[in-house]
């Protein structure tokens, strides 16, 4: 079978978030840098083929960068990386199966949330501001917009904007564990992710992409980026942590403890 059952994902989800609680600082730090390096290309390659399209289009140019954007997603999965976002699901499924603490879940996180903003920041100002592929003609204009439309929101709308976000993308994540083949993930991935960019919900990582690729080039400020920042952080991790992570854990609760039971017992025998 190319495909795992729900619940099989769910005890692939606890495996995940129980390594991610026990991974090293530094290759923490490294695939992290990689995942928020990831998103901010998916999201400079939606910027690129989106910000010429004819303004008559309508809301199919959003359909057109939601397509292209989850390649950031699909090279985190395939090739190797950590996102926050993620994250927030992955490590409260191991927390609640016992398989992680919270101590090492605010660990991971912190350690994901700082090399997320520095991959991000690296795209956004080598790529955005040096090589300008933010900064001229409609591409400044799109990329001043979408950094607009974020900041626009107030704290409820932005809160509650990211719960959709991140309950999309972590089912994303979710779908893709329970793809055995390539194809299969980036098939799980696709959809979800198209889906909440087409739909313009807020995102932590991507949001450190393109609101300072606005700041480089004069708009805006970091205490206009912080004030997003918050409401987008919160919204994200119950998007993630209970929408995806918690429900799921709940449905497969029995099955799931009795998982981290037989592995307990195991680590004791050996």
């Amino acid at each position: 079978m190319a495909f795992h059952s729900p619940q099989r994902i769910a005890q692939l989800m606890v495996e995940a978030g129980a390594k991610k609680a026990k991974m090293p600082v530094q290759q923490a730090l490294l695939l992290g840098f990689l995942g928020g390096a990831f998103i901010s290309l998916g999201f400079l390659l939606d910027i690129r083929v989106i910000a010429n399209l004819p303004k008559e289009w309508g809301t199919f140019g959003s359909f057109i960068g939601g397509a292209v954007f989850p390649v950031g997603l699909m090279l985190i999965v395939i090739a190797g990386g950590e996102l926050l976002t993620g994250n927030m699901m992955a490590l409260p499924v191991a927390v609640l199966a016992k398989r992680a603490t919270a101590a090492q879940l605010i660990r991971n996180w912190l350690l994901i949330l700082v090399s997320n903003f520095i991959g991000a920041i690296f795209v956004a100002y080598f790529f955005g501001h040096v090589v300008g592929l933010t900064e001229a003609g409609p591409f400044l204009a799109k990329t001043v917009a979408i950094a607009q439309a974020k900041l626009g929101d107030t704290f409820v709308k932005a809160l509650v904007s990211a719960i959709g976000c991140n309950w999309l993308v972590c089912l994303a994540v979710w779908m893709a564990a329970g793809a055995e083949d390539i194809a299969g993930k980036i098939l799980g991935i696709w959809f979800p992710i198209m889906g909440f960019v087409a739909i313009g919900f807020q995102h932590v990582v991507a949001n450190m992409f393109v609101i300072p690729a606005a700041i480089f080039v004069g708009h805006f400020g970091w205490a206009d980026y912080f004030s997003n920042f918050v409401p987008v952080f919160i919204g994200n991790a119950i998007g993630g942590g209970v929408f995806v992570g918690f429900m799921y854990w709940m449905v497969h609760k029995e099955a799931l403890e009795t998982g981290a039971e037989a592995s307990r017992s195991m680590k004791k025998a050996s």
